[in-house]
């Protein structure tokens, strides 16, 4: 079992796997972002966070592992690494957490819409890669769709404006994981990846949550909320990193952040389908355009045409 757990977690995969990958760690990002909400209801921001990387940890302990076929790693390597986990996974929990806490989960997806758009940008900016006029018009066609989320669910409330800055700075972290993830893979196996800036996530946000773990009443939450909280912390630390960082091993960063369009639509179908938010003939509409954007990115490769 254990071999085959390693040739599993190693292998390089098809173009056609690496977009469902991809489709698949956005959609339980998207899902884990949704479900927050009642989460942060229950437990401290910042308790949560140091909760969810401890648990991750725990759960990926022996993928720290260094392999015996790894090169040592190099200063520019541990410098993105301590990027990928800054952004990426500290920052990106600590805005999306409190943004999510003071906004709904559809207006969130509203926000969430622009991902693509910025890891197009940045792939372009710091990773010299060429977009194809296909993606960005999957971009378009996926930004355009969400936006229309806008036009069905208005903004309520004085602290909706600061929950959808806090969102779009997650979008921004979101982003430049996705960036720099691509110039990791190449170093890199995904588990090793996922390991390392999860440690480094728990030690980043480790002051902060010991001091509200002292504060807090842990009698208090449900039990539901716990077993919650262990799905959190395993699609957030260990599944949806190594899902992303196995897709980036075959699809260009710019092509693969077209595929962040799964994180807000995920999002805003858990909002509706289990947290009671509305659903209208507008959202449907702007789903739909949501997925044409994935099809669009992804059918002319998938038909044997240059990406």
């Amino acid at each position: 079992m254990r071999r085959f757990l390693r040739i599993l977690m190693s292998f390089t995969p098809s173009r056609p796997v690496a977009y469902a990958c991809l489709a698949l760690s956005m959609s339980l990002v998207g899902c884990y972002v949704a479900l927050s909400k009642p989460l942060v209801a229950a437990i401290p921001v910042f308790l949560l966070a140091w909760l969810r990387f401890g648990i991750g940890g725990l759960a990926m302990l022996h993928w720290l592992r260094k392999p015996a076929n790894e090169a040592p790693l190099a200063p520019r390597i541990r410098a993105l690494l301590f990027l990928e986990s800054f952004l990426g996974n500290f920052l990106f929990t600590i805005c999306m957490l409190y943004g999510v806490s003071m906004t709904s989960a559809v207006a969130a997806g509203v926000v969430m819409a622009s991902i693509p758009a910025v890891v197009a940008v940045l792939s372009w900016m710091f990773l010299r890669e060429r977009v194809a006029p296909r993606v960005w018009a999957a971009v378009a066609c996926a930004a355009a769709g969400i936006g229309l989320l806008a036009l069905a669910q208005p903004a309520d409330g004085e602290s909706h404006w600061l929950g959808n800055l806090l969102v779009f700075g997650a979008v921004v972290c979101e982003a430049s994981y996705a960036v720099i993830g691509k110039r990791l893979t190449g170093a890199l196996g995904p588990k090793r990846i996922s390991s390392i800036i999860n440690l480094w996530g728990f030690a980043l946000v480790t002051p902060f949550g010991l001091h509200a773990a002292m504060q807090f009443d842990f009698g208090t939450p449900a039990p539901g909320v716990w077993l919650l909280l262990v799905f959190y912390s395993l699609a957030a630390s260990v599944w949806t990193v190594w899902l992303w960082m196995t897709g980036l091993k075959a699809v260009p960063a710019a092509q693969g952040g077209v595929f962040t369009v799964m994180l807000p639509v995920a999002a805003a179908l858990v909002g509706i389908v289990f947290l009671g938010e509305s659903f209208s003939g507008v959202q449907a509409a702007a789903f739909a355009m949501a997925l044409a954007g994935v099809v669009l990115a992804t059918a002319p490769s998938l038909s044997g045409s240059k990406a």
